[in-house]
Formats: C-alpha cells, structure tokens, sequence
C-alpha cells in the first residue's frame, strides 16, 4: 500500500489523499460501508460500486466462523469470493471483544469465543488473526485488539492498552511481506494520558496506519472530539488515520477537519433498512404518511438508481409492505448520499473552502429541523 497527501487545508488539519492498493485507487477522506460477512448487507457489489463505494471493510471473525477463511482461499481469496474488485479492508475481530463480550474469555494469549452460531469455542490470537487476514487477501489488515467498554476504570484501561501493544507487537512480528497494509488500533478509552500513551507505544513500531478504536460505544459527542484530536497530534502525518466505527455525517466532517482519513460505519445500511433516508436538508423517514402520495424523488438532483427511478410514494409502500426490494434501493440511495458526501469533502479541501463547505452542510441540517 501506498500512501500519500495531495492537499492540506488552509484553515484545518483536514488533507486530501490518495491510497494506492494492489486492487486499485481511492481517494481520502474515504467511508467504508460494513460488509461483515463479505456483503453489503441488501446490495450487490456492481450496485455498491455504481453507488461511488470504493473500498468495502469485512470482520476477520465472522468469516472465521462461517463459512471459513480456508474455504474463502481455496475459492480464490476473499475477492474472488465476494466478487470485489476494489480494496478490502478486514477488522481483526478486536470489536468483538466488546460486542460479544458475554461469549469471550480475554488472557495473554488472545481471545477464547463461544460462537454465537452453534456455541462451539475458538480462540484467536494476534498470529491466529494474522494467518486468517492473510489467507482472507484484504489489502489492508488490523492487528488484534481490546475494545475496553465505555465506563472501564482507569486500571482496567491502562492493562487493556498494554494488551492491545503486546498484541499489536506480536501481529508486527507475523506479518508476511505479501503486500498487504498492517494498521493498529489505539485505545485507551476516554482517558487523555491513556491515549497518549497507547498512541505512542505503537507508533513506536512503526505500522502502515494508525486506527481510533473504542469510540462512539457510549461516550458524549465533546468526549468524543476532544479524544480523536488529542490522539491524532500523536500520529505521524504520512500515514493514513482510520476512525472505527463513526459514522455520522456530521462527526465524518468534524474529524475529517481534525486530520482523519478514513471512515467505517454500519449507519448509512442500517439506517437503510430502517426505513430512515439521508438527504442534504436532513432525515426522510420513509414510512411517514406524508409520502403517500408524493411523486417525488428521495431527494431533487439526486443522481443515484432509486432517485433515478422511484418516487417516495413507492418507496414507502415496497418499505411498508416489508418488500425485499425496499431495503436495496434505500441502501442504494445512502450509500450514494455518503460517497457524494466524501467526495464533495475532498474537493472542498482540493479548492480551500472546507469551512464554506462545512457551513453549508450545517446550515441545510438546521434548515431542515
């Protein structure tokens, strides 16, 4: 992986970059839709695609799980499989370890689960995660790490950052030279010295980019800023910063200004599902009765296949009828919503007017309240 900064903003941290992987190019600032199980969940891939979706991120341990990181390589590596051809990202499984917390056993060594599926036990290690990223073929790979939950006690955060760098340190040490991108994961909740601390002990090490992890699992929006731009003064400027798991539109522009490249976030195919539509004047809940009869698009001047196509009158009846159909094309419309959203952020900062950019941004969300 290469990476390198095109333009930085005059009146922020904020920079314009590029990312070169062995499945292509893509531009930063970059959302990542989730695709855990090797799928956006309701789209295709082409579909994904012609929604302006670069690069797709995939979860090491769901795919451990089923239908196995063996059979995905014996299929012809992850890519293949999904029929991707753009760069793919894979999560180590460190989230889990908050998510699945009640199914877990954390030790030294790694993490024993007991499988959500069929409550057989595995256990992954930092060279066990490493040997499934490798066989999986993501361009870019995380290294394993705690996630500690929102509201640890110091104590408990500190020891969960000295695991995170040992881990860290030992996934640095089974690394192949196959090409493929090592990112860490900084932790240390919402301790300031903590952060500090974990973001300079792997930095240390040197790795090919630097995640934020633990954040946006509790904690209050001012929390969550001043976190993220303390952390990011210890990084170094030429590597990519990758923000886990924050998805809204407006900490997206928040942290883009605060020196974050890289974006994650189930929000924009949840929210899909959901019946709840991302527009520039704010939230369109589809299944409200004041779309019954409406001919309009999603949103006027829309280029995506659903503002293309359909009206809002059909959407909220596929999406009241509980029809498959209904959740494709409003995934289809948010992800189109978040990519114009990256890309309207990158000419912004490309041209000197992320500030006007970001003005008029918050002044259509006020507008529409």
């Amino acid at each position: 992986m290469e990476f390198r900064v095109i333009k930085r903003c005059k009146s922020s941290k904020a920079r314009l970059g590029e990312i070169v992987t062995d499945h292509g190019r893509l531009e930063t600032p970059v959302f990542m839709p989730v695709g855990t199980a090797g799928a956006i969940k309701g789209i295709s891939p082409e579909e994904a695609k012609d929604a302006g979706v670069e690069i797709i991120l995939a979860n090491t341990y769901h795919l451990y799980l089923r239908p196995g990181h063996e059979l995905i390589e014996k299929l012809g590596g992850l890519h293949r499989f999904m029929n991707w051809s753009g760069p793919i990202l894979t999560d180590s499984g460190g989230f889990q370890t908050l998510s699945l917390s009640k199914l877990r056993t954390i030790s030294a060594d790694g993490v024993t689960f007991r499988s959500h599926l069929d409550g057989s036990t595995h256990f992954l290690g930092p060279e066990t995660v490493m040997e499934i990223q490798r066989t999986l073929g993501a361009d870019i790979i995380m290294t394993l790490d705690e996630c500690a939950p929102f509201g640890a006690d110091p104590d408990y955060v500190h020891d969960s950052v000295k695991l995170t760098e040992q881990w860290a340190r030992r996934c640095l040490e089974e690394r192949k030279d196959n090409g493929q991108a090592l990112f860490c994961v900084v932790q240390g909740g919402i301790y300031p010295k903590l952060r500090e601390m974990s973001a300079r002990g792997l930095v240390s090490m040197g790795f090919d980019g630097y995640a934020l992890g633990g954040l946006s699992v509790g904690e209050d929006k001012h929390t969550r800023e001043n976190i993220i731009r303390l952390t990011r003064k210890f990084l170094p400027e030429e590597k990519p910063v990758y923000l886990m798991g924050v998805g809204t539109t407006e900490d997206i522009i928040a942290s883009v200004k605060m020196g974050v490249d890289m974006f994650d976030c189930v929000m924009p195919t949840r929210n899909a599902r959901n019946g709840t539509l991302f527009t520039h004047k704010g939230k369109l809940i589809i299944k409200n009765a004041q779309y019954t009869d409406d001919s309009s698009p999603i949103e006027e001047g829309c280029g995506c296949y659903t503002c293309s196509n359909y009206s809002r009158a059909y959407l909220r009846h596929l999406f009241l009828s509980r029809e498959i159909l209904a959740y494709r094309l409003n995934t289809i419309h948010n992800l189109y919503y978040y990519a114009k959203l990256m890309s309207g952020i990158g000419q912004a900062i490309r041209e000197d007017r992320l500030a006007e950019f970001s003005h008029d941004f918050y002044r259509g969300e006020a507008e529409s309240l």
